[in-house]
């Protein structure tokens, strides 16, 4: 059944918008296991890119790459090279701690902490050295205002922030990441996990924050890479189950009009 497509307004990516995010012939290995094979991607900044392809073709791996998470994986390793605003993120003397401040990530099930709302967001200013109280203050403030929560949570600060609902969790661990000011923001299946209400909301509040941030979003959700993205790639799995990417360009371009006949069928809902 063809997919029903919303498809964005955006046309950041589609012009002369600056790379932030690049890679460049990289192939990901857990072992002997062959990831990813051969990824040539080019990101831009201030949009949105969706990583789109069915379950277990490096996705999530993928996405990965660009805050170095893969290194707590054993035995993973990375050829090729990654790059951020130009600049390796592969050498060994890159700082991994700033590295993941600039490039923050959302995951699939809200992760809150179980401490307060307002520590919650605070955790990661605190880490960064800020204990100024009024300081935290504004940055809590400021960061719950960016992620669409402020007025739903501003008497219930000191709350835990467990008792929030479930998109109202997926929200403040977007403001958690805003509140140390990374440049690119990663999003794992940020939806999966929530209402359509509250997967609405989300979407919105992605549209708004590319204004100023760099996001790249896996997603299973087909209307959802439609609605919400200015870019889109397309990963699949070859015969040796190593992930390889097919097609990339502006989703408006890749849903309407897709040049490989795998794209094709996927976002129709021939196969995956």
């Amino acid at each position: 059944m063809k997919v029903n497509t919303v498809l964005s307004n955006n046309n950041k990516a589609t012009g002369h918008s600056k790379t932030k995010l690049r890679t460049e012939a990289v192939s990901l290995y857990y072992g002997s296991f062959q990831a990813l094979r051969n990824i040539n991607l080019d990101i831009p900044e201030r949009a949105i890119t969706a990583i789109i392809g069915p379950s277990g073709c490096g996705k999530s791996s993928f996405l990965r790459l660009f805050n170095r998470m893969n290194d707590l994986i054993r035995g993973a390793r990375v050829e090729g090279e990654v790059e951020l605003d130009g600049v390796s993120i592969c050498d060994r003397d890159i700082d991994v701690v700033e590295l993941r401040k600039r490039v923050g990530m959302v995951f699939q099930k809200p992760n809150p902490f179980p401490m307060s709302v307002f520590e919650n967001v605070a955790f990661g200013p605190r880490r960064h050295g800020i204990n100024n109280l009024g300081e935290l203050e504004e940055i809590v403030e400021r960061s719950l205002h960016q992620a669409a929560l402020w007025d739903e949570v501003n008497d219930k600060l000191s709350q835990s922030a467990l008792s929030l609902s479930g998109g109202q969790q997926q929200r403040l661990c977007i403001a958690r990441v805003l509140a140390v000011e990374p440049e690119v923001i990663l999003m794992d299946e940020p939806c999966s996990a929530l209402d359509p209400v509250a997967t609405l909301k989300i979407e919105d509040l992605m549209r708004n924050l590319s204004e100023d941030y760099t996001i790249v979003i896996v997603t299973h959700n087909m209307q959802q890479a439609a609605r919400v993205s200015d870019m889109a790639a397309f990963f699949m799995m070859e015969e040796d189950r190593a992930g390889v990417l097919v097609e990339y360009g502006s989703t408006s371009e890749l849903f309407t009009n897709p040049k490989d006949k795998r794209t094709e069928d996927y976002i129709t809902g021939r196969f995956g």
